[in-house]
């Protein structure tokens, strides 16, 4: 494979060294310096936290979990929605020697089951109203411990441990092997392609991209950001969260994004710092509840999780009168790799340039050589942040991972003469809704399983307002009822996965080796819905 130093892309030089630290050593030591500053603000309920009591809850946090037996190795499943509390029991848990797998909230007791499974985790975190849904997909796994935020009454949680509780231990903080290569988060992600996979990020991994992150963008004194996107995201923990503590801000945590909330949280609280999704997005460039909150407090907004149009960017910015920017990344790297930089040149449409100390090349998906610059093909990157690899998949890991340290991203893009990065296409098959990542094969695992299917192939066809909504193509075996399938199947997903359309077809068109043709399902679609008038 062609490899010439003239394909090859580099971001800025690292300030410096990156620190040989977890990631609770790392945050602490970053919030220590301001012990009396806000450090956490839970929008629904008001509730502060001082840098000082943070740091002070993690330790808490920490302690408690080894005196219920959690131990250096173990995983912690967190199945609960943004809070301060999902910061402290995840930092807890990486300080006591442990690791952190995320889980959807909206998860069903399989999906759950799963990646219970998967992760093998022995302690889970939730809040009363999943605590139900938590311990049915436990009961058919190995989990065994359950810790529960805001139970009111003694008893309440049953065989449960409530929050407080762990918190109240009086015990010492265990002395875990501060090895920063060790596992430190393993969020589950569909990776390129296929069924969600767990993704091994060490807490090197993790430190080095929040390095990368807070060096390659602007993040000033008094910055308050919004914590809106969700925790067991890379996107939402390790680039809002995680960063936002280390360069010294306060996180304003929402629970999930609603619009009246949302917006509340950003006047009542002055955010200055949004980073959002392109559905959020098209929310602030279009609607008319906008224009009823006072959002003057902003000076940036980001978006991520997938590409959009320069022309969304700019009414965004001309709404909320505050620079609209871009930028890249996926599970497998911490987050990002690629940031728009406030302080520099901006390019509208563009995902911003390669973050420090990380290299890019665009390769060509057919012949694996190298593309200059201008020209669209597979977007590839090299940097200290990328995964150690699929937990347990060796064959995914070598399919994503080369020899040589470099991750395909399955992203089609370009690069162009100042090293701004464009993406044009996904070479890889996700649907993305709302920014959530929906694998075309887990569908089609699951319609193949109702009898009345012979065959089936799912796509993701646009929407205004999530991106893009999962539609099945089915070849039915009998009588089959559209509306009575999209009923069966929802009761079997979390809500972004369930299915918008149901097309009756003869045959799914496939290549030689058996994959459904999606390309011209879409384009199939695509006439479909220009047919009646829906295009």
């Amino acid at each position: 494979m062609s490899n010439t130093d003239s394909t090859i892309v580099e971001g800025p030089k690292l300030a410096r060294a990156l620190p040989s630290a977890t990631v609770p050593q790392f945050i602490r030591e970053a919030i220590r310096r301001r012990p009396d500053a806000l450090a956490m603000i839970d929008a629904p309920t008001g509730r502060t936290l001082t840098c000082a009591a943070l740091d002070e809850q993690i330790g808490r946090a920490a302690a408690g979990l080894a005196a219920q037996g959690f131990s250096p190795g173990d995983t912690l499943l967190i199945c609960s929605p943004n809070s301060p509390e999902w910061v402290i029991v995840a930092l807890g848990a990486m300080a006591a020697g442990g690791c952190v797998s995320g889980a959807n909230p909206g998860y069903t007791v399989a999906e759950l089951a799963q990646q219970l499974r998967d992760s093998q985790a022995r302690f889970a975190f939730t809040v009363p109203p999943l605590l139900d849904t938590v311990r049915r997909a436990a009961g058919q796994t190995g989990c065994e411990h359950f810790i529960v935020a805001g139970l009111s009454e003694a008893g309440e949680a049953g065989d449960a441990l409530s929050l407080a509780d762990l918190l109240a231990s009086t015990g010492p903080e265990p002395l875990a092997p501060a090895d920063p290569d060790t596992l430190a988060l393993l969020p589950f992600s569909s990776g390129t392609t296929g069924l969600p996979k767990g993704v091994m990020l060490t807490h090197r991994t993790i430190v080095a991209n929040v390095c990368q992150i807070v060096q390659g963008s602007e993040w000033p004194q008094g910055m308050v950001s919004l914590a809106f996107l969700p925790m067991f995201h890379a996107m939402g923990f390790v680039l809002a969260t995680l960063s936002g503590l280390a360069a010294g801000g306060t996180l304003v945590t929402l629970p999930r994004f609603e619009p009246e909330a949302f917006l509340s949280a950003i006047a009542s609280r002055r955010v200055t710092h949004l980073i959002a999704v392109p559905p959020v997005m098209q929310f602030l460039a279009g609607h008319p509840m906008v224009s009823t909150f006072d959002l003057s407090s902003l000076r940036l907004v980001g978006s991520g999780g997938a590409p959009m149009g320069a022309a969304l960017e700019d009414r965004v910015c001309a709404r909320l009168k505050c620079p609209t920017v871009q930028g890249y990344g996926m599970t497998e790297v911490g987050a990002v790799l690629t940031l728009a930089d406030t302080r520099g040149a901006l390019r509208p449409g563009s995902v911003g340039q390669v973050v420090p100390g990380t290299q890019a090349r665009v390769v060509d998906p057919a012949t694996g050589r190298d593309l200059p610059r201008g020209e669209a093909g597979e977007l590839w990157f090299r940097g200290p942040q990328l995964f150690s690899g699929y937990l347990g998949n060796p064959q995914s890991t070598a399919a994503t991972l080369t020899a040589d340290g470099w991750i395909r991203t399955g992203d089609l893009g370009r690069i162009d003469a100042d090293g701004f990065v464009f993406i044009t296409d996904r070479l890889k098959e996700l649907i993305k809704v709302n920014g959530e990542s929906v694998a075309p094969a887990e569908l089609e695992a699951l319609l193949m399983t109702h009898p009345a299917i012979a065959d089936a192939a799912v796509i993701g066809r646009p929407d205004e307002h999530t991106g893009e909504l999962p539609v099945a193509w089915v070849v039915p075996r009998s009588e089959l009822d559209a509306e009575t399938l999209k009923a069966w199947f929802a009761e079997r997903v979390a809500s972004h996965k369930r299915l918008a359309d149901v097309v009756r077809v003869d045959t799914i068109p496939r290549n030689p080796a058996g994959k459904p043709l999606r390309r011209v399902l879409r384009a199939r679609d695509a006439e479909r819905m220009e047919s009646v008038g829906m295009s």
